[in-house]
């Protein structure tokens, strides 16, 4: 989505800075002021301007405050002018109000400090180090977009609890860090807040402080931290969103300053996706309305507030902010504060349809700019149009308006969109605004108040209400907060009905039970189940089809926000996207300073998680083949660890090259592409490297790839590794040269593979490699395979080896083992390794890692095998490999009753019979 929307059109008759002239508040700057209009360079007020400007003042004798208030309305004069003139974007003009508000802040800040530190000494922390302060700015202020009349939403924070050093040698004057730091803001409030004969530079609001007017006007680092463990409510997170340190500006890119960051991010963004906040959204909305509601009682024209009525600005910025807040935590890369980047992103993210997204865009900077056209007019702080005809008809003309009426129209399509979008996101139903005026919302339908457990208990049949009786009647229920026990009973009343309605089946709910048990206290997922009917929905239907998805949903129930999204059966797993995402969450964390190991880790694992559950999904409702499970579990894998290494890689401290002259070759069924779920991967090590250390640096650098891998973290893990196929398994180096590579598989030397290695390349491709390595390695894999071999000897060493995993696999007679057993998939697969190393010198085609099914194809049409012997086998081998997917998917051992799979068993017998004739299984 374009970053820049179609601006409003030129006002009637072209644009002209004579539009300005009718602002009252113009009026007066040009009656004071004129003599000083000229210190503003032409266009565009920036910090460079500004400063010049200011510094002109102060050089003319005027005092710092004065001069900032005269810079104000030189400002907001220039910005009038240009806006209404068509001359400058939303952008533009909120950027040059932040940027005043900027200055003045760190001028006011600057001075207020050297005046008490002359007096009272500079403020030391526990270690005799100058403690910061920090002006946060929350709001507006903090999302660079200030508007024209705006207070600043303040808060100030200093680092350490401790005593000034005094003004001298002896101390004298000394005070408490926090008697320093109070006097500051006062000093700071005098020079930008009161009012005086050149007005004010910014109103300034401290209600957002920890505690609200109630608490202390600054704060230390460790009592913010506190507050926010302890106290923090769920309106501030969204408050503390949009919070970044504005000044002073000598500590905006101080690495104090990610201190606090790293004490605000954990309070605004959960580590779980949180659906928790859409109560507590709902609440401070309904107050809002509510007062809004108040306010225009018996007063008609307050109802056209652009900011608080329905469809207004804050029901943008509340739809956006909940979105952020929701899933912020595990998605990094939806944490930004302005307004139109974060829909951008959420479209981005396809949490937002575009087109919706684009249309909020659209509502945003009409309404704003509508906003700033209010505040013009007198330089109040308002967001409600005025009455009077004539200023009615300047702000519609100044939006490139012909009429009054077009205005009104134009502002009632954006509000009735804004409040749909925000009903439908809160789970209200869609609002009509009969004659402009939007009504409020009703609540959520559905059970308001939980339903008595007896009541529940009496509907619900037998087997469920067991279970809840046994809940309610232990610790679970009755030790849970009052707000879960709501919203617990509420959704096992729905589910309840659904069952009774046969939406579902006792099975499913009661695997729904198995799962929810655990989770009572992670009230976030109850939350998630009702603020998402459809996601409760298809849970129910995935843990009702079979055994390991409920396995994998017990252990990693976070992704079962995957089912909100309608499209997801339709869709397939995108390789090129999924690590375009992982690169833009990790810059995300990179620029708050969180991008350490641990974050990192669990980041893939999250990312991981959630693209197997969404195959899993797709899988469940048979929308893709067995085929393709494989195909994509398996570039799953192959992304995993591309991106790993590479950020392994990057993180090495022995790193000693940009790029690692390394590769990763996956064998088995990764290489093969057939992965299922939970398969380990099967893969080798091996560089290319002239560097003296490189032996060294190698095994460091694959020991933390490894770990990377296989470490739990709270996210659980990626995969099991396995590397016994490395050169002389267990007992070899964990990585090897190439060079040592290629010589063991290509019989050069005293120490080189047995025919079981051999057969494993078959199936082997490079999935990571850098520079020519995936070439070459394909070359010593062709070698290898269309060497000259004793066929008879071949043949006898992989019959020896099918009988040694037989034995080591024993199935009763009257059972089929879909893998092990004779007949099953491993003598289908040793068969193919036969005709491969066997016949590729001859037969080309062979060596090409096509699958088991392609080969038996063309070997039967080459003639390799009695007619139709290929063709019978590849079917047998497909329909085993559906078979031992629904034994995994219901968490089976593949073992199944031999009569049913006698069709199946005796094709592969036949081709076993053909290619090792005079062996006898």
């Amino acid at each position: 989505m374009s970053s820049e929307i179609a601006s409003p059109p030129s006002p009637a008759g072209g644009p002209s800075p004579a539009w300005a002239s009718t602002s009252r508040f113009w009026q007066r700057v040009q009656r004071r002021y004129a003599d000083a209009a000229a210190l503003l360079p032409p266009g565009q007020p920036t910090a460079s301007t500004m400063a010049q400007a200011l510094a002109q003042l102060l050089a003319q004798g005027q005092e710092l405050g004065a001069a900032l208030r005269i810079l104000r309305q030189l400002v907001v004069a220039r910005v009038l002018e240009r806006d209404c003139a068509g001359q400058a974007s939303l952008a533009e003009v909120t950027a040059s109000m932040t940027t005043l508000a900027e200055l003045a802040l760190d001028a006011a800040c600057t001075q207020a400090q050297t005046v008490l530190s002359q007096r009272h000494g500079q403020p030391q922390g526990p270690h005799g180090q100058v403690v910061p302060l920090w002006i946060v700015g929350m709001g507006k202020l903090g999302a660079r977009e200030l508007n024209v009349s705006s207070d600043i939403d303040l808060i100030y924070v200093y680092g350490h609890e401790g005593e000034t050093t005094g003004r001298d040698a002896l101390g004298k004057g000394s005070l408490s860090n926090h008697e320093y730091f109070t006097r500051v803001v006062r000093m700071i409030f005098q020079l930008i807040g009161e009012v005086t004969e050149h007005g004010f530079v910014f109103r300034v609001d401290l209600a957002l402080r920890p505690h609200g007017n109630s608490g202390p006007t600054v704060i230390c680092l460790s009592a913010l931290q506190t507050y926010l463990q302890t106290h923090g409510r769920e309106w501030e997170r969204f408050a503390w969103l949009k919070s970044r340190v504005v000044a002073p500006r000598a500590c905006i890119a101080s690495a104090q300053v990610k201190t606090l960051r790293h004490v605000v991010l954990p309070f605004v963004f959960r580590k779980y996706l949180d659906y928790s906040v859409f109560d507590a959204l709902r609440d401070l909305h309904r107050q809002i309305r509510e007062h809004a509601s108040r306010r225009s009682n018996g007063q008609p024209g307050r109802s056209n507030d652009v900011k608080l009525s329905p469809g207004g600005i804050r029901e943008i910025e509340f739809t956006v902010q909940l979105l952020q807040v929701v899933r912020g935590g595990q998605f990094p890369e939806l944490r930004c504060r302005p307004t139109l980047q974060a829909l951008e992103r959420l479209a981005k993210a396809e949490l937002m349809p575009p087109a919706t997204a684009q249309q909020l865009a659209q509502a945003y900077r009409f309404l704003r700019q509508v906003e700033h056209r209010i505040q013009y007019l007198d330089d109040l702080q308002t967001h409600v149009l005025p009455t009077e005809d004539g200023d009615l008809d300047w702000i519609a003309r100044t939006m490139g308006c012909a009429t009054t009426a077009d205005f009104f129209d134009q502002l009632h399509h954006w509000r009735e969109l804004v409040a749909q979008e925000f009903d439908a996101l809160l789970g209200g139903p869609a609002t009509g605004c009969a004659g402009g005026l939007c009504q409020p919302p009703k609540r959520p339908g559905g059970p308001q108040n939980p339903p008595e457990v007896q009541a529940l208990l009496a509907v619900t049949p037998a087997p469920l209400a067991e279970r809840l009786k046994a809940w309610c009647d232990t610790h679970k229920v009755p030790s849970l907060r009052p707000s879960t026990q709501m919203r617990l009973l509420q959704l096992l009343e729905l589910t309840a009905q659904w069952l009774q309605a046969q939406k579902t089946n006792l099975a499913a709910v009661l695997a729904f039970l198995q799962w929810l048990e655990p989770l009572l206290r992670r009230e976030s997922y109850l939350a998630l189940l009702i603020e998402r009917p459809l996601v409760h929905e298809r849970l129910l239907h995935m843990l009702g089809t079979a055994a390991w998805p409920v396995q994998y949903l017990r252990q990693h129930p976070g992704v079962i926000d995957e089912l909100a999204n309608e499209s997801l059966v339709h869709e397939r797993f995108n390789p090129q996207v999924f690590l375009q995402e992982l690169q833009a969450r990790r810059a995300a964390l990179q620029r708050t300073g969180e991008d350490d190991d641990e974050n990192l880790l669990n980041l893939l694992r999250r990312a991981h998680h959630a693209e197997v559950f969404r195959t899993l999904v797709r899988d469940v409702e048979g929308a893709i083949t067995v085929e393709q499970v494989a195909d994509d579990l398996s570039a799953l894998a192959d992304a995993i660890l591309h991106i790993t290494s590479q950020w392994c890689w990057q993180r090495l401290k022995q790193r000693h090259c940009e790029q690692p002259h390394f590769a990763i070759l996956g064998y088995g069924k990764l290489g093969g592409k057939e992965l299922g779920y939970g398969s380990d991967l099967d893969i080798v090590f091996v560089f290319d490297d002239d560097d003296e250390q490189a032996p060294q640096i190698y095994a460091a650098f694959v020991r933390k790839l490894i770990t990377w891998l296989t470490v739990k973290t709270s996210e659980g893990d990626l995969f099991e590794i396995d590397t016994q196929l490395r050169p002389n398994g267990n007992s070899g180096l964990l990585v090897s040269s190439f060079a040592a590579f290629s010589a063991y598989q290509q019989q050069r030397g005293s120490n080189t593979a047995w025919t079981w290695e051999h057969q494993a390349i078959t199936r082997a491709r490079c999935i990571v490699g850098n520079g020519d390595l995936p070439a070459r390695f394909e070359a010593v894999r062709q070698a290898v395979l269309t060497a000259p071999r004793d066929i008879d000897a071949l043949r006898q060493e992989i019959v020896h080896m099918r009988e040694r995993l037989r034995q080591a696999h024993p199935v009763p007679a009257e059972r089929f083992d879909l893998k092990y057993s004779p007949g099953g998939m491993l003598d289908g697969e040793f068969a193919v390794q036969f005709l491969v190393l066997a016949h590729a010198a001859a037969h080309p085609a062979l060596v090409a890692n096509t699958g088991n099914i392609a080969l038996l194809h063309y070997a039967d049409a080459a003639g390799l095998l009695p007619p139709g012997t290929g063709q019978a086998a590849a079917d047998a081998y497909r329909q085993l490999r559906r078979l031992q997917h629904i034994s995994r998917l219901n968490a089976s051992n593949g073992v199944l009753d031999a009569i049913s799979i006698a069709p199946h068993r005796d094709a592969i017998l036949a081709l076993w019979a053909a290619v090792f004739p005079p062996c006898v299984l």
